[in-house]
């Protein structure tokens, strides 16, 4: 059995990091582009929540920005709840790998992740700064369904 989920999306705005030290949860939303457009000829998108924990939450926190494009490899994660005496079904979506799927663009603002290091390597990014964020291994960007 599989329980894989693979999304390619925009950050609605920056991650929100909660919890404690060894409890750490970053919470942020992927807008994703159907392949359609409505009767109106417009482009709808979906907007998914994406969970992640420990490391990886850090690091989202830490790298991930407003308008960021990137790929999200995870699994959904179901759940139930009794409210007002029904039962109520959740479902998120638990992210086990993020990663950049476009350059870093250079801000004239405060919040460029790059102005730390002063050099960058050909993807834009400080040349300690991995723009692959996960928490495990990495995945080959050949592996990844869309271009």
């Amino acid at each position: 059995m599989w329980n894989k989920v693979i999304l390619a999306g925009r950050l609605t705005k920056d991650p929100e990091i909660r919890g404690t030290n060894d409890n750490k949860v970053t919470v942020f939303t992927l807008a994703v582009n159907r392949k359609y457009t409505n009767q109106q000829g417009e482009r709808e998108a979906d907007f998914i929540q994406i969970k992640t924990f420990r490391k990886l939450a850090e690091n989202c926190s830490k790298y991930l920005k407003k308008g960021n494009l990137v790929g999200v490899e995870a699994v959904l994660k179901t759940g139930s709840f009794e409210k007002d005496r029904k039962k109520v079904f959740t479902m998120e979506v638990i992210a086990d790998e993020v990663r950049f799927l476009e350059p870093n663009k250079k801000d004239s603002g405060e919040n460029n992740r790059s102005n730390n290091s002063g050099y960058q390597n050909n993807n834009g990014y400080p040349q300690n700064e991995d723009p692959f964020i996960n928490s495990g291994t990495e995945i080959d960007n050949g592996e990844w369904p869309f271009g």
